[in-house]
């Protein structure tokens, strides 16, 4: 059973927050906390460093993600780098089918790979990245996996190894296809994961032009021309759900991620991107919730030698609030519970939830600050007189 174990107010006088414990709370809307508004239908400003959703518009809608689907190609070609099982020196065919269904003829984005020639993995990075290249993307799917029906499925077990939730591919590209979506959470959870597991092949999505067969072609992230501190990431376009994007930025040492989608134009696209992200550095600011090692709560424990374990976050735990609207917070240590011992230090236990208004706004990880082993037969005798008569609040 997943049991909410404290309620915790966060009322924010300096930079430092008096914290208050209680089992029950009074709900307290933060009405300003989300001022900002996007004709996009489906938006999410994520700040990538703590998690915080800055924020968030329909955000778990699923939508036809078109070539947002090559961040997760990218994935599946990263972490098969980073874990030696490919080179950027490997070289793979282009048969016949990636030709044809991703080349000139298909009328689609293209790095115009010939027809039975080998082309590098470094360059093939750059066709599906920099070119967004169909043709690049069924080549790597053929190379790795044989067919890309099974390369979608490593896309799949990959999605489910990140934390995507609600997420479904069925082809490298983003062409249509039914049953293939994504929704911006994921997008924004997968980008992030990006960035932080492999930051030197991530520069890739920063290069600005690439030139394959005498064709130079440009990046096609509007972002990058902007001089705001853009270094990525990808677009999308389908009749069905728009113009899409995911967008991010570093500014003073802050990145922040945007994902937004059902936009009318190219153009809209370009200008609600670099829109958000101007608003999200400008309209927030870090602050600290609890230092790293300090406790910032406890679970309970059933039959061990103490009642309870305190728990902890893996370093400081941070979040960015509205500059205009810092006033209050709402958070709850949740695990599932109660815990059987023994319980061991640095055990993943339960997560904080913080909540600004009534969205949430952040999830952490919290862990055991201490090792807690079986009780004795009283204690053990005690706690199932407890969960007999009250259950365990």
């Amino acid at each position: 059973m997943v049991r909410v174990a404290v309620a915790l107010y966060f009322i924010r006088s300096s930079v430092r927050a008096f914290v208050c414990i209680a089992l029950c709370f009074a709900f307290s809307t933060l009405a300003s906390a989300q001022l900002y508004s996007t004709p996009a239908k489906q938006a999410l400003l994520l700040d990538a460093d703590t998690g915080t959703i800055l924020y968030a518009k329909e955000p778990d809608a699923r939508i036809p993600p078109a070539s947002l689907v090559k961040i997760m190609t990218m994935e599946v070609v990263f972490h098969s780098l980073k874990n030696g099982r490919l080179s950027l020196r490997d070289k793979f065919f282009v048969s016949e089918n990636a030709w044809r269904k991703g080349g000139t003829s298909s009328g689609g984005s293209t790095m115009f790979a010939k027809l039975n020639s080998e082309i590098e993995l470094e360059d093939l990075i750059r066709g599906v990245i920099v070119q967004s290249g169909n043709d690049s993307c069924i080549i790597i799917a053929e190379g790795m996996a044989g067919s890309e029906e099974a390369f979608a499925g490593l896309m799949n077990e990959h999605a489910e190894r990140v934390g995507l939730s609600n997420s479904n591919f069925v082809n490298s590209t983003g062409l249509p296809a039914e049953n293939q979506y994504m929704s911006l959470r994921d997008l924004a959870k997968l980008t992030r994961h990006t960035i932080q597991n492999y930051p030197r092949l991530y520069s890739y999505y920063a290069e600005p032009e690439f030139e394959w067969n005498n064709i130079k072609q440009k990046n096609r992230n509007p972002l990058l021309r902007m001089n705001i501190g853009a270094d990525g990431l990808k677009t999308g376009y389908t009749e069905e759900s728009g113009y899409a994007i995911v967008g991010t930025a570093v500014r003073d040492g802050k990145r922040l991620i945007a994902v937004l989608s059902g936009m009318t134009s190219k153009k809209q696209r370009a200008e609600e991107a670099r829109k958000i992200l101007d608003w999200g550095f400008r309209a927030f600011e870090k602050f600290s919730l609890f230092d790293e090692g300090e406790i910032i709560g406890q679970a309970n424990v059933y039959g061990g030698e103490k009642s309870g374990v305190d728990v902890i976050g893996k370093g400081p735990v941070e979040i960015y609030l509205p500059i205009g609207n810092r006033d209050k917070l709402r958070a709850r240590i949740v695990y599932t519970g109660p815990l059987m011992p023994p319980v061991n230090e640095g055990q993943k236990i339960a997560t904080l939830k913080v909540w600004i208004g009534d969205q949430l706004s952040q999830e952490t990880e919290l862990y055991a600050a201490e090792t807690v082993e079986k009780g004795g037969i009283k204690r053990q005798a005690i706690d199932a007189i407890k969960e007999l008569l009250f259950g365990w609040l």
